[in-house]
């Protein structure tokens, strides 16, 4: 217990690993379990049942585990947040534990940074090396992809689903389902294209670039037939490029689901 600060208030129950730094004036909810060489830099609160994963890093003035934002459910006693492994999180960023729509959880996968003032609604799914730039916010059961980016000050609207590597634009008002890999920009988000900069930086090759391109330019630029129909002929003309597969899937379970999603001008 050397490595707790003698300001930090760390109720009993609370299961804290022996390498966890726990800086000054610092809470620690009863039911908060937290890793090994996780650390809290200072003046980080933890409440209600939230996991933080080993190595993780949390700046000054985070809020993590809190009650949602949903009238009526603030106090739910088994409302959990699990957070994994050696993300960052920085100042003042609030992360809400779930509901039961969604069976009580919040999840936030590993390898993320959460910068100033972001925030994770309740019964949201945030994948693996996710990035949420400053003020950006996502509502509740908002899923985010692996490795997607988040700009700053953007908002996603509740239940919307952000795919895998997806780049949003600052300032981005996102109210409809974002495909893998795309890059949406404005005030209210359009789908620009492709985020094909961050494809790059991720080690694809480029003929893998330049083959998802050429499926995106037909599905949504194409000029035989309306999107239906070219979206229907996709699942056989590209149906041996995984990557190209997965934002068909992807756009196949939002129009099956009802759902609206964001598509090319």
């Amino acid at each position: 217990m050397s490595n707790i600060h003698p300001s930090a208030v760390v109720e009993d129950g609370a299961q804290i690993a022996a390498s966890a730094k726990i800086g000054p004036l610092c809470w620690i909810s009863s039911r908060a379990k937290i890793g090994e060489n996780v650390q809290l830099l200072g003046r980080v609160t933890i409440m209600g049942d939230t996991t933080v994963g080993e190595g993780t890093v949390v700046f000054p003035g985070a809020v993590l585990g809190a009650g949602p934002q949903d009238h009526g459910n603030e106090f739910q006693e088994e409302a959990k947040l699990i957070i994994g492994k050696n993300n960052i999180i920085r100042e003042n960023v609030t992360m809400h534990a779930g509901t039961p729509k969604e069976h009580f959880t919040t999840t936030v996968g590993d390898g993320g940074m959460f910068m100033i003032n972001s925030h994770v609604a309740h019964d949201c799914v945030v994948g693996n090396n996710v990035i949420m730039t400053n003020n950006a916010v996502i509502g509740g059961h908002v899923r985010v992809g692996d490795g997607a980016i988040l700009g700053g000050n953007c908002a996603v609207h509740q239940f919307v689903r952000i795919g895998r590597k997806a780049m949003i634009g600052g300032m981005s008002g996102v109210d409809r389902d974002v495909i893998p890999f795309g890059i949406v920009a404005s005030d209210r988000a359009k789908l620009r294209g492709l985020n094909v900069i961050g494809l790059k930086r991720s080690g694809m090759e480029p003929e893998q670039v330049k083959a998802i391109t050429r499926a995106f330019m037909y599905i949504f630029k194409g000029k035989e037939d309306n999107f239906e129909t070219r979206l229907a002929k996709a699942h056989e003309k590209f149906a041996d490029n995984p990557m190209i597969m997965e934002q068909v899937r992807f756009i196949d379970e939002a129009l099956q689901g009802r759902r609206n999603i964001m598509v090319a001008d």
